[in-house]
């Protein structure tokens, strides 16, 4: 993130916090190096790690289409110009609703199990998700291409899902492998590929091979691309990759500000912000670079605590901070993905607002929830 610490400030100022902050140029230098490295390959976005509208507008604007997991998401999509081949249905348990909007929008739908060409639409679009059955280098949480995850059909399974799919009148148009979130070693992307390259004695050549996202914002995109390309090249197919947080993790960040201070077993900074904030370092464990906003005094190792009432609400463990007080600024990095996606209400905490700065100034892209915003859905008996 290359936002100078004196507009962080004045957004926190201006905007309060918790606040979610998005940096325009990092989101279009991710893209960027997506392009670079994958060449011709079309880029889908995954909306689930950052659905804000603004930030959909401008991926659009860029030529990106999106991978959806719900009506919700479908709904987001077309709302900001997307449809027919710019957009994909994904998911192991798609409902009717979403079979209709999909359907609606002209989506193609990515096949999760042996049963669901009898499901879709009629005259459907399709890739068959396949799970390559690896045990992959991330949490057992993100690992969606092991043996025993809930996603995809198996490699034995993938040619008959394409027959069926042909026999019921679909585009049957090819493969789709992910193998997870936040994975750190390319080799596992080397693996899963040349497993999908196994199929093609019995898929002969296909239109698209969709080989996913789940690279680690510090990956060898470059390596990982060739590898790609070589497994599309196999079945005579064109590319398609879909990344969510490799795109926006670095674009955005978490400002908090300091509570307090407490010494138990452990010492602890308190923040206005936590789990409802940004659950992934309890939910997966992730850890998250954290700085400090403010300089002088002694340097020593914090845990970073959030307000709610559960032990498991850290941000981070044994951070240095230079001597923290009541009001300080802590900035949480890489908070772009799966931040605000998955912040909650627990408590009855209103939701931070979220800004957008283009290097010159902000516009705040959604505005802090109150308490009535909450509960607005509530139905109270007369």
């Amino acid at each position: 993130m290359t936002i100078p610490h004196p507009a962080l400030y004045a957004a926190a100022e201006r905007f309060g916090t918790p606040l979610y902050v998005y940096d325009a140029a990092e989101l279009d230098a991710a893209l960027s190096r997506v392009r670079a490295a994958f060449g011709e390959a079309r880029v889908f976005y995954a909306m689930k790690a950052n659905p804000n509208l603004t930030l959909l507008g401008r991926l659009r604007a860029a030529g990106v289409g999106f991978e959806c997991v719900s009506a919700g998401e479908l709904a987001r999509a077309e709302h900001v110009g997307a449809r027919g081949e710019d957009v994909l249905v994904n998911g192991p348990a798609k409902s009717a609703q979403e079979y209709a909007a999909g359907a609606r929008l002209g989506a193609t739908f990515i096949v999760d199990r042996a049963e669901e060409p009898g499901l879709l639409p009629p005259r459907s679009r399709a890739l068959v998700r396949v799970n390559p059955a690896l045990a992959v280098s991330t949490h057992d949480h993100l690992a969606t291409g092991a043996a025993g995850s809930k996603f995809g059909v198996t490699l034995d399974q993938a040619p008959e899902v394409l027959r069926a799919l042909r026999e019921a009148g679909h585009d049957a148009r090819g493969l789709h492998v992910h193998i997870g979130s936040a994975i750190r070693d390319a080799a596992d992307f080397s693996a899963a590929f040349a497993r999908l390259a196994e199929l093609h004695p019995h898929t002969g050549d296909l239109e698209v091979l969709d080989v996913g996202g789940g690279w680690g914002v510090d990956a060898d995109l470059p390596g990982i691309a060739r590898e790609a390309q070589a497994a599309a090249s196999v079945f005579g197919a064109r590319l398609w990759v879909e990344p969510g947080r490799y795109l926006v993790a670095r674009a955005g960040t978490l400002l908090t500000r300091v509570v307090g201070t407490k010494q138990t077993g452990r010492p602890f900074v308190l923040t206005d912000a936590g789990m409802t904030e940004l659950l992934r370092p309890m939910l997966y464990g992730a850890q998250h670079p954290v700085t400090a906003l403010w300089g002088g005094g002694e340097v020593t190792r914090w845990d970073v605590a959030g307000p709610a009432c559960e032990s498991g609400d850290l941000l981070a463990r044994d951070v240095p901070l230079p001597g923290p007080t009541p009001g300080d600024l802590l900035a949480i990095g890489e908070a772009g993905a799966y931040g605000a996606s998955m912040s909650s209400s627990y408590l009855t905490r209103s939701r931070p607002a979220e800004a957008l700065w283009d290097g010159t100034g902000w516009t705040l892209i959604r505005r802090r929830e109150t308490p009535q915003d909450v509960w607005a859905a509530e139905v109270t008996p007369a």
